[in-house]
């Protein structure tokens, strides 16, 4: 099947670049968020990289009651805002709720659909509704083949505005698994593919009220997927990620970044373009 191109500006999923999507899990403030934002803008433009900065305003799936959940909605979107009329940048955030789509899709560029989440057929349709770029993170749970019918619920609404990510398997407890030929097989349903470096190595739950991970393994993962082939890689990034209020396990330090994704660029550079 023909790979669709996803075009948001400048930036294209599907096309012959790698696009990079990452920022931190969580907003954690508007100053760390508008701080990290400039920082990973400056890297797109030396690097010449499509770029789309994302942040959660609310991280509703959190293993723990007292957990940092983020600023709201209404906050959340007032700082995303700034973010993307200060440095001109495409953004990227989660929905959890149908209701919610309406409102976020009057800043965010991308609805992201949380993995949990992907087979929830009203989300999925409301966000399809709003015409705007829809990611699919495929669920932890779910067989790459079967999300062909994820994608249906979304195309029933005349919206194919889709990406496809792929955040890593269940391997029994407290583990995931990276299976880059989830990468393959989702390519066939003829819509770019992501892949979510720094969520496939999360350890869910093995920390008892909080998630762990292994972020060191996310660079050699990340080198894995763009050699197998992919659109784009999403990453999850902290100038210190110990003081990070959620996922701080899995999130690649800012100062690893410029090497790292230099190296992914050579890399796609290599990879033969099979559609």
């Amino acid at each position: 099947m023909k790979m669709k191109k996803i075009k948001l500006g400048r930036v294209v999923f599907g096309g012959t670049r790698l696009a990079f999507i990452a920022g931190p899990c969580v907003i954690e403030s508007r100053e760390g968020c508008l701080d990290l934002a400039k920082r990973l803008v400056s890297l797109a433009k030396k690097l010449d990289a499509p770029f789309v900065f994302k942040a959660s305003f609310d991280k509703a799936n959190r293993s723990s009651i007292d957990a940092y959940r983020g600023p709201g909605l209404v906050k959340g979107l007032e700082i995303l805002r700034e973010i993307k009329e200060t440095f001109g940048v495409p953004i990227l955030t989660d929905i959890h709720e149908p209701a919610q789509a309406a409102p976020v899709a009057m800043v965010a560029d991308i609805l992201q659909i949380p993995a949990f989440l992907c087979r929830q057929t009203d989300l999925l349709v409301a966000a399809g509704e709003t015409g705007k770029i829809v990611n699919i993170k495929k669920a932890q749970f779910l067989a790459a083949e079967d999300v062909g019918n994820v994608i249906k619920k979304v195309e029933s609404t005349g919206n194919k505005q889709i990406l496809l990510t792929e955040r890593g398997t269940s391997f029994g407890y407290n583990n995931l698994v990276a299976d880059m030929r989830n990468l393959l097989i989702m390519r066939q349903f003829g819509y770019p593919v992501i892949f979510d470096a720094t969520h496939s190595v999360q350890r869910p739950g093995s920390l008892g009220g909080a998630t762990g991970g292994d972020a060191k393994w996310a660079p050699a993962l990340s080198r894995a997927a763009v050699a197998t082939g992919i659109d784009g890689l999403f990453m999850e990034t902290h100038v210190d990620p110990t003081k990070a209020l959620s996922d701080k396990a899995n999130a690649v330090a800012f100062s690893q970044l410029p090497a790292l994704w230099k190296n992914l660029v050579a890399i796609h550079n290599l990879v033969p373009r099979n559609g």
